[in-house]
């Protein structure tokens, strides 16, 4: 750090980061990593197949290029995965549910209780291989609605609880 900057009071929390030191953000499982590669790699081996196809098929040199660009980006997807797992966090408070997500545009979301309509939990294939599922809150604005994936079931099932039961005592006027 510079001398220039040692007199410099710091800096505000961004609008993302409203209550640093009053909130304790939750993570997800990182098990969510895994489901999200096994996705990518189903997704990678399928086109890869196709592409092959039309390279025996034409021998047309564009084709092995699409595969090494198409390599490179699974390699980025990789990488940005793993980032946007570990980015992902949630937060109980009295009277809301904050959800962050997001790596390159990042998102935070304020879910008021009394706002809320149902709550969802699901879990496919990959998911339950996994041992885990995703919350997803319903309020009556449909841009609004936020998810919490990577969650153990119990926890899930905890949340879904909680929040249902929130929802039911601060549901004022609806």
């Amino acid at each position: 750090m510079s001398d220039d900057l040692a007199g410099r009071p710091p800096t505000p929390p961004g609008p993302l980061e409203p209550w640093p030191a009053t909130v304790r953000w939750q993570p997800i499982s990182r098990d969510l990593i895994w489901v999200e590669l096994i996705r990518l790699g189903i997704l990678l081996a399928v086109t890869l197949v196709v592409l092959a196809v039309g390279w025996a098929t034409t021998g047309h040199w564009l084709f092995g290029l699409a595969v090494g660009v198409l390599l490179l980006l699974a390699g980025w997807r990789t990488v940005t995965i793993v980032r946007a797992v570990h980015a992902w966090g949630y937060a109980e408070r009295e009277q809301d549910l904050l959800v962050r997500h997001g790596l390159l545009v990042r998102r935070l979301s304020i879910v008021p209780y009394a706002r809320m309509q149902f709550v969802d939990v699901t879990a496919g294939p990959l998911e339950r291989a996994f041992d885990l599922a995703t919350v997803q809150l319903h309020t009556a604005a449909a841009a609004s609605d936020a998810r919490v994936p990577g969650l153990r079931p119990a926890e899930a099932a905890r949340l879904r609880d909680r929040l249902t039961a929130l929802g039911e005592d601060r549901a004022e006027g609806l």
